[in-house]
């Protein structure tokens, strides 16, 4: 399955709580740590879905933004 990339946030709390909208609407997510490890919970991560939904979660985090 092809992942792709529909949000960076800038730490892990956000990507959770980000992760949490899309599986709410039953896009099922991957977050994947960006950049050095040592950084922790600090680091970006990358939000990234199935890319046949990839269109529909950004649909749907543009509405939750918005």
């Amino acid at each position: 399955m092809m992942l792709r990339v529909v949000h960076v946030a800038p730490n892990r709390a956000e990507a959770e709580l980000i992760g949490n909208i899309l599986k709410g609407e039953g896009i099922p997510v991957v977050l994947r740590p960006v950049g050095v490890p040592h950084m922790g919970d600090s680091a970006e991560v990358e939000v990234l879905v199935a890319e046949a939904e990839a269109d529909e979660a950004r649909e749907i985090l543009d509405a939750y933004a918005g």
